[in-house]
């Protein structure tokens, strides 16, 4: 898979209302390939969000992390296909049939060249080893996050959304073509080295965009570190740079 530095890029849509949709969609098209709904601003706005980005040139990425019966979530899996995005996520610790069960019928449904990609979600970025133990998940890590990543790819999915630190274990196990997505992207300071180490915040498996995506990742989503920048558009260009010198 050949992806241009621009097509790697994924922006945090973390807004609540239409206006700044299509405010952050006209600023950041020329440098952003895809543009990520979550749970937030698709509870405020609805699929609206989804048009106002595909006029304004942009792809989706729907992050809601179906999670729930098979049944339920595969119907839900369809309806975003039908929405158009370029990927949707489900939660992998929804089990085997679940995973199973979108991916059979959104394939069913869609034609070919309309399938959106279908991610996997491993362990939440925001989690460490402590906070997986607090509910049951026994470390480390990135053991589990390799074993989920296994659990979607055999159920047919396309690739998972995993921390940059697990990138390079989910490529040597399941190949170069199972994609990974990767959250947990913070930047040291554009200014100096890439190679420094990121401020976190509420994020604990993280690092800078050169080194997620020289570690193997296939996109990279990147969201507070443009959204709370004084200029957003130089700070994605820089992005890109860095991208694009890998």
């Amino acid at each position: 898979m050949t992806l241009t530095p621009k097509q790697r890029l994924i922006f945090a849509l973390d807004v609540s209302s239409l206006g700044e949709v299509k405010k952050w969609a006209r600023l950041l098209k020329g440098y952003v390939g895809i543009f990520k709904v979550g749970k937030e601003l698709f509870t405020a706005c609805g699929p609206k969000v989804v048009d106002i980005i595909h006029n304004a040139g942009g792809e989706v990425f729907l992050d809601l992390k179906f999670h729930d019966i098979p049944n339920t979530v595969a119907k839900a899996g369809v309806v975003a296909a039908d929405l158009g995005v370029k990927m949707f996520n489900v939660h992998t610790l929804g089990g085997l049939k679940m995973m199973e069960a979108v991916n059979e019928a959104v394939h069913k449904t869609c034609k070919r060249g309309r399938r959106p990609i279908i991610l996997g979600v491993t362990i939440l970025t925001s989690m460490d080893e402590g906070a997986i133990k607090q509910v049951g998940i026994q470390g480390p890590i990135r053991k589990r996050v390799l074993h989920l990543a296994e659990l979607a790819k055999k159920a047919g999915l396309d690739g998972v959304v995993a921390s940059p630190l697990e990138v390079k274990d989910i490529k040597k196990k399941l190949g170069k073509d199972f994609i990974v997505v990767t959250p947990g992207i913070r930047i040291s300071d554009l200014k100096r080295s890439a190679e420094l180490t990121p401020k976190p915040d509420d994020q604990n498996r993280i690092m800078t965009p050169k080194q997620a995506i020289s570690a193997g990742a296939d996109y990279i989503v990147v969201g507070r570190p443009i959204k709370d920048a004084k200029d957003p558009v130089d700070v994605a260009r820089k992005i890109l740079e860095e991208i694009k010198n890998v």
